[in-house]
This record gives structure tokens, sequence and C-alpha cells, in this order.
């Protein structure tokens, strides 16, 4: 919402990778930094054999360890086993994996097509998430593989609130409770 002023999380999107009872994870996916995947792939010491690839942006997923990368992909065998070691199976199709083997898939030219590469993660202790959306921090939104992967970084603001019918001008920073 336009009153969350915490440079981290102001109008920024964030694709919910798990949610329970313990707490929330995501990653901030329209927030990129000052690196492309070529720079990453040249610190980790792998060559980049995806074109495709190189120039693509890697996002500031959010302020915890924030030296630590995580690559939010599709699944290459959905309903299977994930291919990657440390992979998290996400609702919806998607993976969120942590070890270094999807990278190495990807130098090789090989690994899931569709990818979002970030430096660290956001998350919410028990219960902070669900206070934090009925003080009217969040608005939450149905993911749409489309605004994560294919829409102009610059764009997937205004595009997720288009999906609950609003365009940003159309909110107020102040919030309120009938």
């Amino acid at each position: 919402m336009p009153g969350l002023i915490d440079p981290a999380f102001s109008r920024s999107v964030i694709y919910m990778c798990e949610h329970s009872d313990r707490g929330a994870l995501g990653l901030i996916i329209n927030k990129p930094s000052d690196i492309n995947l070529k720079g990453l792939f040249e610190k980790v010491a792998l060559p980049l054999h995806r074109e495709d690839l190189i120039e693509t942006v890697v996002f500031q997923g959010g302020p915890v360890q924030t030296e630590r990368g995580f690559v939010l992909h599709e699944s290459l065998m959905p309903g299977a086993q994930p291919v990657y070691a440390s992979t998290m199976t996400i609702q919806g199709g998607l993976e969120m994996t942590t070890s270094k083997d999807v990278l190495e898939a990807l130098s090789t030219g090989a690994g899931p097509r569709k990818v979002l590469v970030s430096l660290g993660y956001s998350a919410w202790g028990e219960g902070q998430l669900e206070s934090e959306i009925s003080e009217n921090s969040w608005l939450t939104v149905a993911a749409d593989m489309a605004i994560i992967f294919d829409a102009p970084v610059a764009e997937r603001y205004d595009r997720a609130l288009l999906l609950l019918g609003f365009e940003s001008w159309m909110l107020s920073p102040d919030a309120g409770h009938a």
C-alpha cells in the first residue's frame, strides 16, 4: 500500500513462496539489483551459455540473507519430485531452489526456461504478515505467471494492482477501518 514507507518494501510486489502458521516467505519480484545474471555467474565462477539470460536482472528479493541466491522457476516435472537438491515446491506449478545445481544447469544451457533470480528474501514471523494485512499495509492478489516472468519490471506493481481492478492513483496512503 502507498502508506508503507519502508524502502525495502515500498511499492514492492512479493511472490509468496510459503505461508503457514509458522510465518511467511516471499521474493520481491520488482526491485532489480545492480547486477545481471552474467555478472552473477561470473561471481560464482560459472559460464552462462543461455543467451536469453545474459542480460536478465537479478532481483533484491528482500532484506533477509542478501548474500544468498534464490531461484524462482517453473517446475521441470510438475507433480514429480523436484529435480534440484534444495527445492521448495510451491502450489501452482513453481519451485524455489537455493542450491547451486540449478545455476549449473542454467550454465550449460539447460535448466528451467522461466527463471527469476534474487539475492535475499522477505520473511515474516508467526502471525506478523496477517497483522500487517489487517493494518492495511498490504494488498493480496492471486499470482500471475505473466507478471512474474514476462512483464517489464517497471510495470509489475501496476499490473498486479490491475488484477484487483485498481490503478495506483486510486490508493490512499492513509489506512482506515470501517
